[in-house]
């Protein structure tokens, strides 16, 4: 017979900037957001008792047994360990995987946790993008490892800060708005992400910004890539840790609190894009895996979407958010919250482990009766990975049968990638583009993604000028035409605005 499954105990932890004590590591920050995990089951046997242990891969640092030297940390013996791969997907990926084995009697409880140490407090500390991936070794063998391709990194394409603004200036375009009134309505809607943050007790920023302070550049809020500024962009440089431990609604009776209300894991869902990276994307406004991993969620917990309290989408950049509402169906006057934490802007970035963070916030508030059910999503390198969950107050009727092994054998989703020219000389259309700034505010190079008259995508530079820059932030330039031209002795492409 399949069992329901409980999200049993959660735990954050964020350690300040400024502390009077040695900082804790990751490993540490994992082991404290572990105990207080355990602590809301009220027992302290509960973690010497697990029988899985799911870690959330550390960007910051590397170790090179975590799940092993973690349960030796909490005096576990679990017969069962793994650790993700790349991408902001893996804690609700994982909560899908360990509960079906749970649901199939495969285990009882299992922990999983994930943190981030990001913040340098040495006398000369790191730049942050240089710090980024410092903790991933040289011999890591998964393939997530890589976000962008060769061809994308020589023409200036390589990490998400990067590439996320593409989607919003395709969003720009779709919206018809001039730029000011576009900026006003994402720096609207992230004015109010702002205001959660402030409001949770374990958010890294709690300064509320006014969408005028989101959108504006200026000496504390550079522009980083058109039309993001720094306040538009994920914060990772955090340290914050989360743990929640499922378990069979059985086990977590011996150990549940009568004063709280029981957490079930309802549903979840993964799909993966086909079109995994920027280039290969036929539509820069839309994303089918994500439509297809929160329709699975919806679809397995039998809770329609018109029936759910709240929201926490996976919140890196604006687009991240706008495209999801887009995917699932939220309409812009809808009264509903999209983020439970704040963002990963304002609440905080840690890794691939925020969603998590997402997950614990929610399970506290159905746990004290604020909401009933909600939903959290996450998503993984360009939308390229996607995750879904379910939780609420209520057992539900369906079962989880082998969901989790289906999506993880083919979740793919969406149509499959784009044909690409490399070199280009000839005419073309543009369809998205980006201006990436220098650390002193100055625009350094623009990057147009687009068509070729026979239907190649393209990408190009354009050349370095004061007035292109300006024609590519004045009007929106999607759709115009630009003449392209390889130039070998740099190894890229160059665009001129026709």
């Amino acid at each position: 017979m399949e069992r329901k499954v409980v999200v049993g105990g959660w735990g954050q932890i964020t350690q300040p900037k400024t502390l009077d004590r040695t900082a804790k590591d990751p490993m540490g920050l994992m082991a404290q957001a572990s105990r207080r995990a355990a602590e809301m089951l009220a027992s302290k046997t509960a973690l010497t008792h697990l029988d899985g242990i799911m870690i959330v891969r550390t960007l910051s640092h590397h170790y090179t047994s975590p799940a092993k030297q973690l349960a030796h940390k909490l005096g576990a013996k679990p017969k069962f360990t793994h650790v993700s791969g790349i991408g902001g997907n893996s804690p609700q990926t994982l909560i899908n995987i360990a509960a079906g084995m749970i649901a199939r009697n495969e285990l009882d409880s299992v922990l999983i946790v994930g943190a981030e140490a990001y913040i340098q407090r040495e006398k000369k500390p790191e730049k942050i993008e240089s710090a980024l991936f410092r903790g991933i070794p040289k011999e890591y063998t998964g393939d997530d490892l890589i976000g962008s391709t060769t061809l994308e990194n020589q023409h200036g394409i390589k990490h998400p800060m990067h590439g996320f603004p593409l989607f919003e200036t395709a969003l720009w375009a779709a919206s018809g708005l001039n730029l000011q009134a576009y900026l006003m309505q994402i720096g609207t809607m992230w004015a109010k992400f702002s205001e959660i943050a402030a409001d949770h007790p374990y958010a890294w920023t709690k300064s509320m910004r006014t969408p005028e302070e989101i959108i504006t550049p200026g000496p504390t809020n550079r522009p980083v890539a058109f039309p993001y500024t720094k306040y538009m962009n994920s914060f990772v440089n955090v340290d914050q840790g989360a743990a929640v431990i499922l378990m069979s609604e059985e086990i977590e009776k011996k150990y549940s609190q009568k004063n709280r209300q029981t957490v079930y894991f309802l549903g979840g869902g993964y799909a993966q894009d086909r079109q995994r990276f920027m280039i290969e994307k036929s539509d820069f406004t839309s994303s089918p895996p994500l439509k297809a991993a929160v329709e699975k969620a919806l679809a397995r917990s039998l809770i329609p979407l018109e029936n759910l309290d709240c929201f926490d989408l996976y919140s890196c950049f604006p687009c991240a958010v706008s495209i999801a509402k887009k995917m699932i169906g939220i309409t812009d006057d809808d009264p509903r919250h999209l983020t439970l934490t704040g963002g990963l802007g304002f609440f905080g970035g840690p890794g691939n482990n925020y969603s998590l963070h997402g997950v614990a916030t929610l399970a506290e508030k159905i746990s004290i009766g604020e909401k009933s059910n909600g939903l959290v999503t996450a998503l993984g390198w360009f939308m390229h990975k996607h995750a879904a969950g379910v939780y609420g107050s209520e057992p539900s009727k369906s079962k989880f049968k082998d969901y989790d092994v289906r999506d993880q054998k083919n979740g793919f989703a969406g149509k499959d990638p784009v044909k690409i020219k490399d070199q280009v000389t000839g005419t073309g259309t543009i369809e998205t583009y980006t201006i990436i700034y220098s650390m002193d505010q100055l625009p350094s190079y623009a990057v147009l993604y687009g068509k070729t008259r026979d239907n190649f995508r393209f990408i190009a530079r354009t050349q370095t000028h004061h007035d292109i820059f300006e024609q590519l932030t004045k009007k929106n330039r999607v759709g115009q035409s630009v003449n392209i031209k390889f130039a070998p002795s740099i190894n890229m492409n160059i665009a001129d605005l026709a």
